[in-house]
This record gives structure tokens, sequence and C-alpha cells, in this order.
């Protein structure tokens, strides 16, 4: 991961300390597919919010993935029929 601010860094690198010593701490894994999905590491973050959502199904990882899922389905039909 390249070109992002010391502080996302930092930030990233504390969630998977945290993760380290407990792969199942779902709401690390939501923070971090939050972030990972914010500087558009998409694989990282839908692999992290798949995690957190075999931990908890009815948790806000169900949602994220659903939102993701629209997100990367979006298909505007006026952008290939002018």
């Amino acid at each position: 991961m390249e070109n992002i601010s010391e502080d996302i860094a930092a930030k990233l690198r504390v969630l998977s300390e945290r993760l380290s010593v407990n792969a199942e701490d779902e709401a690390a894994l939501i923070e971090r597919g939050r972030l990972y999905w914010s500087l558009g590491y998409r694989r990282e973050a839908i692999n992290d919010y798949l995690a957190a959502q075999k931990l908890n199904p009815d948790g806000k990882a169900t949602e994220l993935i659903k939102a993701t899922c629209e997100i990367l389905n979006f298909y505007n039909k006026d952008l290939y029929n002018p």
C-alpha cells in the first residue's frame, strides 16, 4: 500500500495488530474494511466484511456487503445507450 497518509497507515497497523491477537474481532474487521474501501482496496475490504459477516451474520457487515454489491453491480443504461 503506497501513497496513503501516515495517519491511515497507522490506523491500519493498529487494526491489523488487534486482529493478529484476536482474529474474531468483528469491530476491527469492519473498521479495517471501511479503511480499505476508502483507499480503493476493494478486495481487502470485501474480505474483511465477509470475515466479519461470518462471525455475526446479523451484524453490520451484512449491510456493508449488501451495499458493496449494489455499488459494484451498478449499471447505468444511459451511459451505454446515448
